[in-house]
């Protein structure tokens, strides 16, 4: 049952923040191992999603329901696919002196014991590496400040 949860300071707005987590149909542009992803259906502040997650000879597709309460806070529920569960969340903590903090959570447990002995070794890597890209993605959308971005 790998759990990771960590707070970093970005400079950027919640707001631009919040719309590059929330833009999961963009995921298999910068994310690695998101090789597809689609949102299926939208009610309000929620919509349905699939990912399509590999690596080499290795394919998993899962379905959640994301919960978007813009601009602060994003909720993921697993619904359906290879784990028992899957409990995300990312919250975008304004800053007095601009940008934000992201608080991020995930949690989850796959139902295949062997896969998830593979992913409890590389689960830290992984988690570290996919925070990484959210980050690159957010300098590259918005530059390397708040100040440098365009208003959101």
């Amino acid at each position: 049952m790998p759990t990771h949860a960590e707070q970093r300071y970005l400079p950027y707005t919640p707001e631009q923040l919040f719309d590059l987590v929330a833009a999961v149909d963009l995921y298999p542009v910068f994310l690695p191992w998101c090789i597809a992803s689609r949102i299926k259906k939208r009610e309000g502040h929620v919509f349905y999603a699939d990912l399509v997650i590999g690596y080499k000879m290795v394919r998993e597709k899962f379905t959640s329901r994301v919960t978007a309460l813009r601009p602060d806070h994003i909720h993921v529920e697993y619904l359906d696919g290879p784990m028992k569960y899957l409990s995300n969340h990312w919250r975008f903590l304004p800053q007095e002196k601009g940008g934000c903090v992201i608080d991020f959570y995930i949690d989850f447990e796959f139902k295949n014991k062997i896969f998830q002995n593979l992913m409890g070794v590389f689960f830290d890597k992984l988690v570290r590496k996919m925070v990484e890209s959210f980050e690159k993605r957010a300098k590259d959308l918005y530059g390397s400040s708040s100040e440098d971005s365009p208003a959101a």
